[in-house]
This record gives C-alpha cells, structure tokens and sequence, in this order.
C-alpha cells in the first residue's frame, strides 16, 4: 500500500483555527457542539476530518464558510483565520465577497443544493456574474470550458441541461465547477461520494485530486468513510463529541492509531473478505424468479417506442437463513428487481415465487394477503416512517392489519425493541428523536414484525457511520439466525455485500453480469464489470481492522493491485 507522503511544512498555511468554539445560541451554558478545535491546512495538502454523525464535522465546516444557522448556532470563542484574514466573526457582506474566490464547499447532495428551476449552465455562470466583470459570452466560453476540465460529456447539451436530468456523478460534477471556477484557495467537501456508486465515487476523488493538483488548492475533506480516507488523504484529524481527539500524518493514523475511538473506527471498516461460508441450506427456496423483465415507458399514442428495459431475463432463488445481494451501479437495475418483487411496481414478464405462491400476475386485491410474506427496509427510514407516528403505531400497524390484537401487537412491539436493542419505553416517541442508526432498526423491526419469509434490504445501510453500519448488518444477521428469514440485499457497496452475503449477483444496465457463492465473485471475478466494480472500491488494499495493509489482495485481470 502506497501513502500519499507529502511534506507540506513549506507550504503557505491556507487555514489556521485555534480554539474554536460553537454551542447553541442564547444558551452559554449548554455543553458545546464544538470545542477548542484547532486545525491548520497548507496550500496543496488533503485533510480529513472524519468521524460519526454528531461529531462536528459539518459543523466545523459551516462556522469556516461564515454559514451556521442563525438563531441555532453561534461561535463562542476562538480565532479563523483565511491566509491573513481572521474571519470569526466576519460581516455577511464580507463573507460573500470571500466564498468562491477565496474559499468554496462541495455539499453532499447536489440534488439540494443546485436549483431545480434553473439550467446548471447559467449557474455556474452565476458564480462568474456575481464575483467578475466578465462579458457573458466571456463567461459562458470559461463556463465551458471548467465543464470540460471536470470530464463533463456534450458540454453544451449538458450546459442546457436541468439538474434532475443529470446523473448523480453528473451533478457532483457540476458542484465542483461551481466550486473552482474561481480558482479558490481552499475548498470544502462535505461527503461528497456519500451517495454514489463505488465507480462514480473513484472519478470524483481522481478529479479533486487533479483540480487540487493543477491550482495547488488546500481541502478539507469531511467524511466519515475510512476507505476514501485511505485513498486521497494527508493528514487527518479524527472528531469525537465536538473535540478532535487524534491528529496524524495518514501513514501513522492507519498504522499506528492512538485513541481508542480511532482504533473502533478503523475496526468497523468492512473490507471485502467474503464472511465465511455456511453450510448450504437444504429447504426449499423461499423465492423463485424466473425471467423477470421490467420496460419502463414505451407505446403511446402516436407512436410506439421501445422504453428503457431496466430489467432482463433476471433468474435466481434464496433459500430461508440465506442472502443474496444484488451489486452494481446506479441504473443498472437493482432497486428495479427488489421493487417488481415487492409489486410495488409490476412487472413486464416473468414469474416472482414468494412462499410457493407466484405473485407476479396477481391484482393488488389478490396480492394482499400475501403481503405479510416479504418486507422492505428502505435506505432512508425518516422519509419511510411516518413522522406523525410514534414507534408503537408504527410497529402495531402491519399485525393489526392482519388480524393481531391491539394489546397482543404492543406486547410485540415491545419485545421487537429489545431484539433491535433498544429500549421497551421508547415506544411512545417519535422518529424524529432518533438517530439515524435507531430509526432503521426500527425500520427493521417493523419488517420483522409481519414474521416476513423474504426480507429485502435496499441501500439499507449506505448512509450510514460505519460504526453504525457494522451494528445494524450484525442485527440482520442475528435476525436471519433467530428466525430463518431469506434475505435480498441490495447494495452499490461491495465491501457491505462480502460481510453479510451468501451470494452475489451483480448487474451492469439491466443485466446480470455475474452470479455465484460471494466467495467466488469477489475473490475470482469472472466478468471486466465485476472486477472493475471491485478495483474502484475504496480502501481496498487495506486491513483497517489490523491497522495494516492486505497481506493478500485479489489479482483482478487488467488491474493493478
């Protein structure tokens, strides 16, 4: 394994934070949200700022942009200083005059922060309009032409284009032209590969890289992925409870980490050595698919098209205690599989099994009796609990629909919370109280409550810490174990998939690629597609829970390991 081994101590220092600190505002004697950070950062060097949810990364990276909530958050104390320029508690005006020119952010979902009414092209032009004298043909030829320096295909089409007819990768792309167009002196990224697929996530990180290379920028790269960590950092500074407590050249982090918080971090790092294999199951399959297809669009009443075939001729089975997960890149088909199989949409042709009954070609009055057979957990369990709900309605709702009673329901409930290793009394809350990581085992213990045959999990841990992520697959698998449930997990992740997967399928534009024992896809990929999956995936020459790198790393067939 190769570090980046850069000695930045030359460097004009871009960023100086000395004890800063942040706590709610009108409120001086609440604990912090952050406390005494200090944090330097030179011209040409990456620094990660990593750590789990309510850590104060994000925070850390607004109060340096000049943009905390107002009337929420305030800085209390300390000093920012921009080459030269203390701006702790600079004026607004004076703030917008610095953002873009002189320091600029990448946020982690463009989707939120592009406007949806406006084309991508006028707003990066926007940036130009606001801060230069440029004529507007001047500034669209510069537009342009940082489109092109950001690998953006048809610039011009692309120019025209509005931000929800771009892909993800796209939009990040946009993001990061609006971002350097200025040429600023640092820049922020907050998880700005968060949500995208290993491959997309690889060009993304190689192109701040090369901007970063080509202008000499400084970055402050928040995330709270160590595998990206690994790839693209210099020194990193680890935040725990609004503290930084570890800071270390990123050679010695990995290598030789100090505080125990570090150390849990490293080791919850998935890698993707295949979990060990269980004994083969000799029920029968909980699930049969044959020959799905799913074509979105076509016909019409003018003229017929083809549509988008999202889904081909997609055949596999699961076993009950038994999980096959289905891998690949945004569009290639996956949450379209775990949906048909669902009927949340219906399928073109095929057959879908679920429980010996085959409910492809069922109506949805037909269907609903067999609903209690296969349960969904969603990536995102804020938008699919109802935020007027306690826990309890939420959890009682499936089984009194089938027929339980009130008080035999909440009786379940409340042993459904200890299986998901929460407390029996927060029934009563709401998810909102929550954290992110106990609102999808609630998410979970909501599916588990109809005692589901198939349980399918899409993206069900991918925003996730990864400390989190670890506990919430490690539930899965006690609960596969407990009850025998046969699961589909679908992931763009494959270090997660080799942790809790039994199988592997992957699919590349609506096709299945490849499909066997996960031990052999991901140790011995037979398909280009599967191996270029595997070689972009972040850290992996890396053994974080053994703070070394791989002794062994799989020879893919046109990659360097």
């Amino acid at each position: 394994m190769e570090f980046k081994s850069k000695d930045f101590t030359d460097s004009r220092r871009v960023l100086k934070i000395r004890k800063l600190k942040v706590g709610l505002t009108g409120r001086p004697n609440a604990a912090p949200v952050l406390n005494e950070i200090d944090l330097d950062i030179r011209a040409g060097e990456t620094h990660c700022l990593v750590g789990e949810s309510g850590s104060g990364k994000s925070v850390t990276s607004l109060a340096v942009m000049g943009l905390l909530p107002k009337d929420a958050l305030e800085i209390q104390g300390g000093l920012i200083d921009l080459e030269g320029v203390e701006i702790t508690y600079a004026k607004p005006s004076v703030m917008r005059a610095l953002r873009a020119r002189r320091i600029a952010m990448i946020f982690q979902e463009p989707m939120t922060a592009l406007n949806p009414v406006l084309r991508v092209g006028e707003q990066i032009e926007e940036v130009l309009n606001m801060h230069t004298d440029l004529s507007q043909a001047e500034a669209k030829k510069r537009t342009l032409d940082m489109m092109e320096q950001v690998h953006l295909p048809d610039v011009d089409r692309i120019y025209q284009a509005f931000p929800h007819q771009l892909s993800g990768g796209q939009r990040q792309r946009i993001m990061i032209a609006m971002a350097l167009i200025l040429d600023p002196d640092l820049l922020i990224a907050d998880e700005p590969t968060t949500a995208l697929d290993v491959t997309t996530q690889l060009q993304i990180l190689r192109l701040i890289a090369e901007m970063q290379e080509r202008h000499g920028t400084a970055v402050l790269f928040i995330t709270h992925d160590m595998g990206v960590v690994a790839e693209i950092a210099d020194t990193v500074s680890v935040m725990q409870k609004g503290r930084i407590v570890e800071r270390a050249p990123i050679r010695d982090l990995l290598t030789n980490p100090q505080e125990d918080y570090t150390k849990k971090l490293l080791m919850a790092v998935p890698n993707l050595a295949p979990r060990a294999a269980r004994a083969p199951a000799t029920a029968k399959d909980v699930i049969i698919v044959k020959g799905l297809d799913m074509t979105y669009g076509g016909g019409g009443f003018l003229r017929r098209s083809e549509g988008v075939k999202a889904a081909r001729d997609v055949n596999f089975t699961i076993k009950p205690g038994r999980t096959l997960g289905i891998v690949g890149e945004s569009g290639s088909g996956k949450s379209t599989v775990a949906r048909c199989i669902m009927r949340l949409i219906d399928p073109t042709a095929g057959k879908v099994s679920v429980a010996g009954t085959e409910i492809a070609q069922l109506s949805r009055r037909q269907l609903q009796p067999y609903r209690k057979h296969l349960q969904i957990v969603f990536q995102d369990p804020y938008r699919s609990l109802n935020p007027r709900w306690t826990v309890a309605r939420s959890l009682c709702e499936g089984p009194i629909n089938f027929g339980t009673s009130k008080e035999e329901a909440m009786d379940k409930a409340a042993e459904l919370m200890e299986l998901v290793d929460l407390p029996r009394d927060a029934l009563d809350r709401y998810p909102h109280q929550f954290s992110g990581g106990q609102r999808q085992r609630i998410a979970i213990a909501r599916a588990v409550a109809m005692k589901p045959d198939l349980l399918v999990a899409d993206e069900a841990v991918s925003a996730l810490d990864v400390s989190v992520q670890a506990q919430v697959l490690d539930l899965l698998d006690d609960i596969q174990d407990k009850f025998g449930v046969a699961m589909l997990f679908i992931t763009h992740d494959l270090r997660v998939a080799a942790q809790i997967c039994d199988e592997v399928l992957v699919m590349q534009k609506g096709l299945v690629v490849e499909h066997g024992p996960a031990d052999e896809v991901l140790s011995n990929p037979r398909h280009d597609y599967t191996r270029t999956l595997i070689e972009a995936a972040p850290g992996r020459h890396w053994d974080f829970a053994n703070f070394r790198a791989m002794e062994r790393v799989p020879a893919l067939k046109g990659a360097t390991a």
